[in-house]
Protein backbone atom coordinates (compact mmCIF):
# COMPACT_ATOMS: atom_id res chain seq x y z
CA UNK A 1 0.00 0.00 0.00
CA UNK A 2 2.82 2.39 0.88
CA UNK A 3 5.39 0.73 -1.32
CA UNK A 4 5.67 3.92 -3.39
CA UNK A 5 7.53 5.68 -0.56
CA UNK A 6 11.32 6.09 -0.85
CA UNK A 7 13.20 3.09 0.55
CA UNK A 8 15.02 4.99 3.38
CA UNK A 9 11.73 6.51 4.50
CA UNK A 10 10.06 3.08 4.56
CA UNK A 11 12.95 1.65 6.55
CA UNK A 12 12.88 4.48 9.08
CA UNK A 13 9.09 4.25 9.41
CA UNK A 14 9.22 0.48 9.87
CA UNK A 15 11.97 0.76 12.52
CA UNK A 16 10.06 3.43 14.46
CA UNK A 17 6.79 1.48 14.39
CA UNK A 18 8.54 -1.73 15.49
CA UNK A 19 10.10 0.25 18.36
CA UNK A 20 6.66 1.62 19.33
CA UNK A 21 5.23 -1.89 19.14
CA UNK A 22 8.00 -3.10 21.46
CA UNK A 23 7.58 -0.24 23.95
CA UNK A 24 3.84 -0.88 24.17
CA UNK A 25 3.99 -4.65 24.57
CA UNK A 26 7.14 -4.98 26.67
CA UNK A 27 5.61 -3.57 29.91
CA UNK A 28 2.64 -5.93 29.48
CA UNK A 29 5.03 -8.83 29.02
CA UNK A 30 6.95 -7.76 32.13
CA UNK A 31 3.79 -7.77 34.26
CA UNK A 32 3.06 -11.40 33.45
CA UNK A 33 6.76 -12.27 33.72
CA UNK A 34 6.81 -10.91 37.28
CA UNK A 35 3.60 -12.77 38.14
CA UNK A 36 5.12 -15.96 36.77
CA UNK A 37 8.28 -15.38 38.80
CA UNK A 38 6.48 -14.39 42.02
CA UNK A 39 3.90 -17.20 41.95
CA UNK A 40 5.75 -20.39 40.93
CA UNK A 41 2.55 -22.46 41.02
CA UNK A 42 2.05 -24.75 38.04
CA UNK A 43 -1.46 -23.52 37.01
CA UNK A 44 -0.37 -19.87 37.29
CA UNK A 45 2.86 -20.48 35.37
CA UNK A 46 1.02 -22.33 32.60
CA UNK A 47 -1.57 -19.57 32.26
CA UNK A 48 1.17 -16.91 32.19
CA UNK A 49 3.10 -18.90 29.58
CA UNK A 50 0.07 -18.96 27.27
CA UNK A 51 -0.44 -15.22 27.68
CA UNK A 52 3.25 -14.43 27.20
CA UNK A 53 3.45 -16.54 24.03
CA UNK A 54 0.40 -14.72 22.68
CA UNK A 55 2.07 -11.37 23.41
CA UNK A 56 5.08 -12.51 21.39
CA UNK A 57 2.80 -13.68 18.55
CA UNK A 58 1.09 -10.27 18.56
CA UNK A 59 4.49 -8.54 18.41
CA UNK A 60 5.59 -10.63 15.44
CA UNK A 61 2.15 -10.35 13.79
CA UNK A 62 2.27 -6.54 13.96
CA UNK A 63 5.74 -6.51 12.45
CA UNK A 64 4.51 -8.79 9.66
CA UNK A 65 1.57 -6.46 9.05
CA UNK A 66 4.04 -3.59 8.65
CA UNK A 67 5.86 -5.54 5.95
CA UNK A 68 2.57 -6.02 4.07
CA UNK A 69 1.69 -2.36 4.48
CA UNK A 70 5.03 -0.87 3.48
CA UNK A 71 6.46 -3.38 1.02
CA UNK A 72 5.60 -5.52 -1.94
CA UNK A 73 7.41 -8.84 -1.48
CA UNK A 74 6.71 -11.79 -3.76
CA UNK A 75 6.64 -14.67 -1.25
CA UNK A 76 7.16 -18.14 -2.67
CA UNK A 77 6.42 -20.44 0.27
CA UNK A 78 6.49 -24.20 -0.16
CA UNK A 79 5.62 -26.96 2.29
CA UNK A 80 3.93 -24.89 5.01
CA UNK A 81 0.37 -26.17 4.54
CA UNK A 82 0.30 -29.08 7.01
CA UNK A 83 1.99 -27.51 10.01
CA UNK A 84 0.38 -27.25 13.44
CA UNK A 85 0.67 -25.16 16.60
CA UNK A 86 -0.08 -28.32 18.57
CA UNK A 87 3.10 -30.10 17.47
CA UNK A 88 6.70 -29.99 18.74
CA UNK A 89 9.33 -29.02 16.14
CA UNK A 90 13.04 -28.52 15.70
CA UNK A 91 13.70 -25.97 12.93
CA UNK A 92 16.93 -25.38 11.08
CA UNK A 93 17.68 -23.18 8.08
CA UNK A 94 20.59 -22.07 5.93
CA UNK A 95 21.81 -18.67 7.11
CA UNK A 96 22.01 -16.09 4.33
CA UNK A 97 21.50 -12.73 6.03
CA UNK A 98 20.13 -10.89 9.07
CA UNK A 99 16.81 -10.82 7.20
CA UNK A 100 16.44 -14.60 7.59
CA UNK A 101 14.81 -14.57 11.03
CA UNK A 102 12.10 -11.95 10.30
CA UNK A 103 11.42 -13.69 6.97
CA UNK A 104 11.00 -17.05 8.69
CA UNK A 105 8.86 -15.46 11.40
CA UNK A 106 6.69 -13.93 8.68
CA UNK A 107 6.02 -17.36 7.19
CA UNK A 108 5.80 -19.50 10.33
CA UNK A 109 4.21 -17.16 12.90
CA UNK A 110 0.97 -18.74 14.23
CA UNK A 111 1.48 -21.82 12.03
CA UNK A 112 3.73 -23.53 14.58
CA UNK A 113 4.59 -22.87 18.25
CA UNK A 114 6.62 -19.75 18.94
CA UNK A 115 10.23 -19.99 17.71
CA UNK A 116 12.67 -20.25 20.61
CA UNK A 117 16.44 -20.38 20.76
CA UNK A 118 18.83 -22.08 23.17
CA UNK A 119 20.69 -19.32 24.99
CA UNK A 120 23.83 -19.33 27.10
CA UNK A 121 22.86 -19.27 30.77
CA UNK A 122 24.85 -16.04 31.32
CA UNK A 123 22.37 -14.16 29.10
CA UNK A 124 19.66 -14.45 31.74
CA UNK A 125 21.39 -11.52 33.49
CA UNK A 126 20.97 -9.17 30.50
CA UNK A 127 18.81 -6.29 31.79
CA UNK A 128 15.15 -6.58 30.77
CA UNK A 129 15.82 -9.09 27.98
CA UNK A 130 16.99 -11.80 30.35
CA UNK A 131 13.73 -11.91 32.26
CA UNK A 132 11.77 -11.60 29.00
CA UNK A 133 13.58 -14.65 27.58
CA UNK A 134 13.00 -16.48 30.85
CA UNK A 135 9.32 -15.53 30.84
CA UNK A 136 8.97 -16.81 27.26
CA UNK A 137 10.64 -20.08 28.32
CA UNK A 138 13.68 -19.72 26.11
CA UNK A 139 15.85 -22.63 27.31
CA UNK A 140 19.19 -21.61 28.82
CA UNK A 141 22.12 -23.91 28.09
CA UNK A 142 24.39 -25.26 30.79
CA UNK A 143 27.55 -26.10 28.88
CA UNK A 144 30.84 -27.17 30.40
CA UNK A 145 34.07 -27.00 28.43
CA UNK A 146 36.33 -30.02 27.92
CA UNK A 147 38.86 -28.35 30.18
CA UNK A 148 36.30 -27.96 32.98
CA UNK A 149 35.25 -31.59 32.65
CA UNK A 150 38.90 -32.68 32.65
CA UNK A 151 39.43 -30.83 35.94
CA UNK A 152 36.13 -32.02 37.41
CA UNK A 153 35.03 -35.35 35.84
CA UNK A 154 31.81 -35.31 37.89
CA UNK A 155 30.53 -32.56 35.55
CA UNK A 156 30.39 -35.02 32.66
CA UNK A 157 26.79 -35.38 31.49
CA UNK A 158 25.55 -32.56 33.72
CA UNK A 159 24.96 -30.25 30.72
CA UNK A 160 22.27 -32.38 29.12
CA UNK A 161 20.73 -33.30 32.47
CA UNK A 162 20.42 -29.64 33.48
CA UNK A 163 18.94 -28.70 30.11
CA UNK A 164 16.49 -31.61 30.25
CA UNK A 165 15.29 -30.30 33.60
CA UNK A 166 14.97 -26.76 32.21
CA UNK A 167 12.97 -28.07 29.24
CA UNK A 168 10.64 -30.21 31.34
CA UNK A 169 7.96 -27.49 31.02
CA UNK A 170 7.80 -28.20 27.27
CA UNK A 171 6.44 -31.68 27.90
CA UNK A 172 2.92 -30.25 28.12
CA UNK A 173 3.36 -27.07 26.07
CA UNK A 174 4.29 -27.47 22.37
CA UNK A 175 7.45 -25.62 21.44
CA UNK A 176 9.63 -24.91 18.41
CA UNK A 177 13.41 -24.83 18.92
CA UNK A 178 15.30 -22.96 16.19
CA UNK A 179 18.96 -23.30 15.30
CA UNK A 180 21.14 -22.19 12.37
CA UNK A 181 23.35 -25.25 11.86
CA UNK A 182 25.94 -23.20 9.98
CA UNK A 183 26.39 -21.10 13.11
CA UNK A 184 27.04 -17.91 11.15
CA UNK A 185 25.92 -16.14 7.98
CA UNK A 186 27.19 -17.41 4.65
CA UNK A 187 29.86 -15.34 2.92
CA UNK A 188 32.18 -16.41 0.15
CA UNK A 189 35.16 -15.59 2.35
CA UNK A 190 33.94 -17.92 5.13
CA UNK A 191 33.10 -20.57 2.53
CA UNK A 192 36.61 -20.45 1.06
CA UNK A 193 38.26 -20.40 4.49
CA UNK A 194 36.33 -23.54 5.50
CA UNK A 195 36.97 -25.22 2.17
CA UNK A 196 33.29 -26.15 2.36
CA UNK A 197 32.27 -29.12 0.19
CA UNK A 198 28.96 -27.39 -0.54
CA UNK A 199 28.44 -24.75 -3.19
CA UNK A 200 25.92 -22.57 -1.35
CA UNK A 201 26.42 -23.55 2.28
CA UNK A 202 28.96 -23.47 5.07
CA UNK A 203 29.75 -26.69 6.89
CA UNK A 204 27.01 -27.61 9.39
CA UNK A 205 27.82 -27.76 13.07
CA UNK A 206 26.15 -30.93 14.25
CA UNK A 207 26.99 -30.50 17.95
CA UNK A 208 24.40 -27.84 18.76
CA UNK A 209 21.58 -29.76 17.12
CA UNK A 210 22.73 -32.97 18.83
CA UNK A 211 22.63 -31.14 22.17
CA UNK A 212 19.00 -30.12 21.57
CA UNK A 213 17.91 -33.61 20.52
CA UNK A 214 19.84 -35.16 23.39
CA UNK A 215 18.05 -32.91 25.88
CA UNK A 216 14.60 -32.88 24.28
CA UNK A 217 14.40 -36.10 22.28
CA UNK A 218 11.36 -37.32 24.20
CA UNK A 219 9.39 -34.30 23.01
CA UNK A 220 10.77 -33.28 19.61
CA UNK A 221 10.49 -35.92 16.88
CA UNK A 222 10.06 -33.68 13.82
CA UNK A 223 12.50 -31.40 12.02
CA UNK A 224 11.45 -28.59 9.72
CA UNK A 225 14.28 -28.32 7.23
CA UNK A 226 13.90 -24.76 5.94
CA UNK A 227 15.75 -23.49 2.87
CA UNK A 228 15.68 -19.75 2.20
CA UNK A 229 16.72 -18.18 -1.11
CA UNK A 230 16.80 -14.54 -2.19
CA UNK A 231 16.58 -14.76 -6.01
CA UNK A 232 17.68 -11.14 -6.45
CA UNK A 233 20.74 -11.59 -4.23
CA UNK A 234 21.33 -11.64 -0.49
CA UNK A 235 20.51 -8.47 1.43
CA UNK A 236 20.58 -7.33 5.05
CA UNK A 237 17.99 -6.51 7.70
CA UNK A 238 17.97 -2.82 6.78
CA UNK A 239 17.25 -3.76 3.17
CA UNK A 240 14.37 -5.89 4.46
CA UNK A 241 12.96 -2.93 6.41
CA UNK A 242 13.41 -0.64 3.39
CA UNK A 243 11.57 -3.03 1.07
CA UNK A 244 14.56 -3.60 -1.19
CA UNK A 245 14.06 -7.38 -1.01
CA UNK A 246 11.45 -8.10 -3.66
CA UNK A 247 11.44 -11.91 -3.81
CA UNK A 248 11.90 -14.52 -1.11
CA UNK A 249 11.65 -18.28 -1.53
CA UNK A 250 11.11 -20.38 1.59
CA UNK A 251 11.05 -24.13 1.04
CA UNK A 252 10.07 -26.31 4.03
CA UNK A 253 10.74 -30.04 4.20
CA UNK A 254 9.25 -32.00 7.11
CA UNK A 255 11.66 -34.69 8.33
CA UNK A 256 11.01 -37.28 11.01
CA UNK A 257 14.13 -37.50 13.17
CA UNK A 258 15.50 -41.06 13.37
CA UNK A 259 14.75 -42.63 16.74
CA UNK A 260 18.40 -43.40 17.41
CA UNK A 261 19.11 -39.66 17.67
CA UNK A 262 16.33 -38.84 20.15
CA UNK A 263 17.81 -38.48 23.62
CA UNK A 264 21.24 -39.51 22.30
CA UNK A 265 24.55 -39.19 24.12
CA UNK A 266 26.40 -37.37 21.34
CA UNK A 267 29.61 -36.62 23.22
CA UNK A 268 30.24 -40.06 24.69
CA UNK A 269 28.85 -42.45 22.08
CA UNK A 270 31.22 -42.38 19.10
CA UNK A 271 29.04 -44.63 16.93
CA UNK A 272 26.01 -42.42 17.43
CA UNK A 273 28.09 -39.29 16.86
CA UNK A 274 29.42 -40.55 13.52
CA UNK A 275 25.94 -41.67 12.40
CA UNK A 276 24.43 -38.31 13.34
CA UNK A 277 27.12 -36.35 11.52
CA UNK A 278 26.53 -38.52 8.46
CA UNK A 279 22.77 -37.84 8.65
CA UNK A 280 23.32 -34.07 8.96
CA UNK A 281 25.79 -34.12 6.04
CA UNK A 282 23.20 -35.86 3.87
CA UNK A 283 20.59 -33.23 4.75
CA UNK A 284 23.09 -30.49 3.90
CA UNK A 285 23.97 -32.09 0.56
CA UNK A 286 20.27 -32.24 -0.34
CA UNK A 287 19.80 -28.63 0.78
CA UNK A 288 22.72 -27.49 -1.34
CA UNK A 289 21.20 -29.18 -4.41
CA UNK A 290 17.81 -27.66 -3.56
CA UNK A 291 19.29 -24.15 -3.40
CA UNK A 292 20.91 -24.71 -6.79
CA UNK A 293 17.55 -25.82 -8.25
CA UNK A 294 15.64 -22.90 -6.68
CA UNK A 295 18.17 -20.41 -8.03
CA UNK A 296 17.97 -22.00 -11.49
CA UNK A 297 14.18 -21.70 -11.67
CA UNK A 298 14.22 -18.12 -10.35
CA UNK A 299 17.15 -16.39 -12.05
CA UNK A 300 18.12 -12.98 -10.68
Amino acid sequence: MLDFLPAPLKGTLAALLILCNTLILFPVLMVFAIVKLALPVTPVRKACTVILNNIAWIWIGFNNLLMDLLHRVAWDVRGASNLSRQHWYFVTCNHQSWADIPAIQYVLNSRIPLLKFFLKKQLIWVPFLGIAWWALDFPFMHRHTKEQIARRPELKGKDVAATQAACEKFRYTPVTIFNFMEGTRFTQEKHDRQNSPYRHLLKPRAGGTAFVLGAMGEMIHTMLDVTIVYPDGRAGFWDYLCGRIRRIIIDIRVREIPGEFLGMDYENNRETRVAFQRWVSQIWAEKDARIEALKAESPA
